[in-house]
């Protein structure tokens, strides 16, 4: 498993950084975005999200850890509703968007994970 630090500064003026891309701060101080989540784990996860009545969609989920994750950029969503996430062999969970830069979402759980429940979807991830 692969855990590393990471911070939403790094995540803005690091490698995926592109001059004049515009990005879009939807959070203020203090919430996902600034990824002091505890241990986040990179895992490549197929899963579905919904929000509100739309029909469910197939994404990908990576960068997680017990607060949250990141998945691929849905552009139909917005931050001021609820989605939720189905991941293979969890109960249904509830998210909300906290950031997005065009390409990818930054999410946090309604409720964090418990350990047990993180390192199972890590280890799953790990095995696929």
């Amino acid at each position: 498993m692969l855990r590393q630090p990471c911070s939403l500064t790094s995540r803005i003026r690091g490698a995926r950084y592109q001059p004049g891309m515009q990005y879009e701060k939807i959070t203020t101080a203090g919430a996902l975005c600034t990824r002091q989540g505890g241990d986040r784990a990179q895992v490549a996860i197929m899963c579905e999200v919904r929000q509100g009545s739309r029909a469910w969609t197939m994404t990908r989920l990576e960068d997680m850890s017990q607060t949250g994750f990141r998945l691929a950029w849905l552009p139909k969503y917005s931050q001021h509703q609820p989605m939720r996430i189905r991941i293979p062999g969890l109960q249904l969970l509830t998210a909300h968007i906290r950031w997005h830069d065009g390409k990818a979402a930054g999410c946090s759980f309604e409720e964090p994970l418990h350990v047990a429940v993180f390192d199972h979807i890590v280890r799953q991830a790990a095995a696929r």
